[in-house]
């Protein structure tokens, strides 16, 4: 028990928590922009299948970690380049990231109802095939972070159960939030373009820095909350001011004696319709 709680393997697992947690945020916002596709009594389903899904393919994959470990051994060369296991399903899997955001991207740009005119409508089936096959590489990438930072199984499961516990919890208000402000949605695909071409440049062993992609994700986040925050005040401002008056047009009626009167265009049209109705002057 001693060795449970010592402070180097909760050191390990705090830290890995929040790795597992912030790699799971790209899969996260992926599932919620899949979702959204399908009618609103499905979006809920699907985000919490999928994510199950994932939290599933974590843990055996763990219990796989030899397997895993054997992954990176080459199967083949190109142009002098070993490919291994490892590397087909990272490249595989950006390309599909890459494509998957641009296509969302296109949609965004071109209208939804356009796009919705020239292609199928989505259904909950497809869309989980969609977020098993990414849920793979993330589950892939998150499984050898876990690997290569500590040795105990048990830390490696705690800490991605109760990620995507958390996940679980936020998803819906995520999905909500990316929803409601299309700026968030785009710049989310954005990010989701750019990890995709980083797990294409890793699969083809150009390791990039995590802190040269997340902290310029991190700083446009940033710009875009104060943005939001803008334009949330700019509105209350524009709420708070006096409403111009809008006068309804009048028309001028001649009346007996001389004597001319307004009379609203309403009131006129329905003094119209009335002698209409009643040419003799009955009621």
């Amino acid at each position: 028990m001693e060795l449970a709680f010592s402070p180097e393997l909760l050191i390990a697992f705090a830290t890995l928590l929040v790795l597992e947690i912030v790699l799971g945020i790209d899969n996260v916002v992926f599932i919620s922009i899949l979702a959204a596709k399908l009618p609103a009594e499905q979006q809920n389903r699907a985000r919490i299948v999928g994510l199950s899904l994932a939290m599933l393919m974590r843990i055996g994959l763990l219990f796989a970690a030899s397997w895993i470990i054997g992954l990176t051994a080459d199967l083949f060369t190109v142009l002098g380049m070993g490919i291994s296991g490892r590397d087909l399903i990272l490249i595989l899997g950006g390309l599909f990231l890459v494509y998957k955001a641009v296509i969302e991207i296109h949609e965004k740009l071109e209208g939804e109802e356009e796009h919705a005119r020239g292609g199928k409508a989505a259904t909950f089936g497809g869309v989980i095939v969609q977020i098993l096959l990414i849920d793979i590489v993330f589950s892939l990438d998150s499984v050898i972070t876990a690997v290569g930072m500590v040795d105990e199984l048990w830390i490696m499961i705690a800490a991605v159960v109760i990620a995507i516990a958390l996940m679980l919890f936020t998803a819906k208000a995520i999905s909500d939030f990316v929803a409601k402000h299309p700026t968030v949605k785009m710049l989310a695909l954005a990010f989701l373009v750019l990890i995709g071409a980083t797990l294409i440049a890793e699969g083809v062993d150009v390791h990039i820095d995590k802190a040269l992609i997340y902290g310029p994700i991190a700083f446009a986040i940033g710009v875009e909350v104060l943005n939001l925050i803008y334009r949330g005040r700019q509105a209350k401002r524009r709420a708070a001011e006096p409403q111009p008056v809008t006068l309804r047009p009048f028309i001028i009626k001649d009346a007996p004696e001389g004597r001319i009167t307004p009379v609203p265009v309403g009131a006129e049209r329905r003094a119209v319709a009335d002698s209409m109705n009643h040419p003799d002057g009955a009621p």
